[in-house]
């Protein structure tokens, strides 16, 4: 084994226990005996294949499906958005503007305030549940078949590598 004089001798330290020629790349031998080069693939190969995935994904996102699934969700999630930020709005806004209204007793301790705050914590729950229940029958079987799609076009462009 040979030693490490300094950071300017030119020689590779043998005797670091985290060296492993083998999994560094060097080393090895190719399908002819000789050893193959530590270089990686050119990088123009590297950005033609970069480049036509892009082409995929864009081709995938341009498709009629796509903006079906894209569709579904937003015709679910803008109304939901305005309906729970009109609910809680108004809530905080009753609560600054109207305090007599808010502590109007409706049973025993309990007040307009807190079952409006309850209130709150229960459609945070069910717009929650309702959102995963539209993406679980609207969104979610289209949605898997278009990455699977896509997963199937990249292959194919990358021949196989990732």
């Amino acid at each position: 084994m040979e030693k490490y004089d300094g950071p300017d001798s030119g020689k590779v330290r043998f005797d670091d226990p985290w060296y492993d020629a083998l999994a560094s790349g060097w080393g090895e031998l190719d399908d002819t005996g000789a050893p193959a080069p530590a270089v990686p693939p050119a990088r123009r190969e590297q950005e033609d294949r970069t480049a036509r995935t892009a082409d995929v994904y864009l081709d995938v996102q341009r498709s009629a499906a796509f903006q079906e699934v894209r569709s579904r969700y937003r015709r679910f999630v803008i109304p939901a958005v305005a309906v729970f930020f009109t609910w809680y709005v108004g809530y905080v806004v009753t609560a600054t503007t109207a305090p007599g209204l808010m502590a109007r007793p409706v049973a025993g301790a309990l007040n307009v305030a807190m079952l409006a705050g309850l209130g709150q914590f229960l459609t945070t729950f069910l717009f929650t549940w309702a959102y995963a229940r539209h993406a679980r029958l609207r969104r979610d079987r289209a949605a898997l078949e278009l990455r699977w799609d896509t997963q199937e076009l990249t292959r194919s462009v990358t021949g196989g590598e990732r």
